[in-house]
């Protein structure tokens, strides 16, 4: 039943927003306001494409992959859909932007006409969304990048300085990402050769029984200081019980608010794992605690912590962290919402200070929803602890 208003919510709401960028873009374009009938029934369509991925996933797509071996078939519906839903939200976000423009220009310019301006405004609308799509594609066929970071810690054990860390995050395998994406990001941080391996959440979009096959390449992670793995939002809406035995099989110590010692050349540093920040509102004993995490932790050590989302911050400088290493933002994924994001996230990307502590926010090395990149092209970060001068 839950399952049930939640789909019907969510149908509802995209008709809504498909109906109005419909209605403006029908309005603006003569050729379809003259046949709105069959404008209307393109539009129809348009948005039933729209929902054939998203509710296929959770219904028939498993059916058709199984039953009948067409699991590329459901990669190809999968892609068009994600792909009409990237368009959709483009037309939506550039159309109120053109509406709002119009409503400015209709207050303050006396000689402005509403009708010429509708005419051109949809010549760049379609212009500007193509532009866009393509620019957002070709990133993602492009694969993840590797975004190399210095961070300085005080009081960092000099046996430490130059200690690597690799940090792959929202690598978000599932309907359009399978295991030939996932190897790639494998065999790209294995050349990186990192002293430590950081999954900071949010790396798949649906059950162990759909997606072992693809997220199976992770298990050739190599670390001489092992690989580490935290939960995301994602990983609780796909079944996280059954994911954190699934990491734990491929060869990933997994931190539920927990930390363990991580020693080099005779000295030790603090690495601690959170759930979810929103974790406790799905299962209620995994509340995010980045104080619990550190409990029975030496004194004096530099604590780092991985916690997927960017909001740990706070608890996690009040718990005396020297790092946080996050996700979930993916820097917005493709403009505008690269621009948005700022106004929801108060940490989107790369590196920041918080309170005293840094907080470094990847950009995702995979992508959720959309197949599009643009202005936050996918990221694999290799972090290089450094030891702070004295005079900094």
């Amino acid at each position: 039943m839950a399952f049930l208003i939640r789909a019907l919510s969510a149908i509802i709401l995209f008709g809504l927003i498909n109906i109005y960028a419909a209605g403006r873009i029908i309005k603006r374009w003569p050729w379809a306001e003259q046949h709105a009938a069959g404008a209307w029934l393109f539009v129809l369509a348009f948005f039933i494409l729209q929902m054939i991925g998203p509710f296929g996933d959770h219904m028939f797509f498993p059916i058709l992959k199984k039953k009948y071996n067409a699991a590329r078939l459901v990669s190809v519906l999968n892609w068009v859909s994600y792909m009409a839903f990237g368009i959709m939200s483009l037309l939506v976000v550039y159309g109120l932007a053109i509406d709002a423009v119009s409503i400015i220009c209709q207050i303050f310019i006396s000689s402005f006409n509403p009708e010429v301006f509708d005419r051109y405004a949809l010549y760049g609308i379609a212009i500007v969304t193509l532009a866009t799509t393509v620019i957002g594609v070709r990133y993602i066929m492009m694969g993840p990048q590797v975004k190399e970071v210095d961070i300085p810690l005080r009081n960092l054990p000099p046996s430490f300085d130059g200690f690597k860390i690799a940090q792959i995050s929202d690598l978000h395998i599932g309907s359009t990402i399978g295991r030939r994406y996932t190897q790639n990001v494998v065999d790209i941080v294995n050349d990186l050769k990192p002293d430590l391996v950081a999954l900071t959440g949010d790396f798949v979009d649906g059950s162990v029984e759909d997606l072992a096959h693809d997220v199976e390449p992770l298990s050739a992670l190599q670390a001489s200081c092992g690989v580490f793995f935290i939960t995301g939002n994602h990983e609780y809406y796909s079944g996280a019980f059954d994911w954190i035995d699934e990491f734990k099989r491929l060869g990933a110590r997994v931190l539920l608010n927990q930390h363990v010692l991580i020693s080099r050349g005779g000295e030790n540093i603090i690495l601690a794992g959170v759930t979810d920040y929103t974790a406790v509102s799905m299962v209620e004993s995994h509340a995010s605690d980045p104080v619990k995490a550190l409990a029975g932790a030496p004194p004096g050590l530099i604590k780092i912590l991985l916690a997927h989302q960017p909001a740990s911050c706070h608890t996690a400088a009040e718990a005396g962290f020297d790092l946080q290493l996050t996700g979930h933002a993916h820097g917005g994924q493709f403009f505008p919402f690269t621009f948005l994001v700022r106004f929801f996230q108060q940490y989107y990307k790369g590196l920041n200070r918080h309170n005293g502590m840094w907080i470094y926010v990847n950009r995702g090395t995979g992508y959720w929803g959309p197949p599009m990149r643009t202005g936050a092209p996918c990221e694999i970060t290799l972090i290089t602890l450094r030891r702070e001068a004295l005079g900094d």
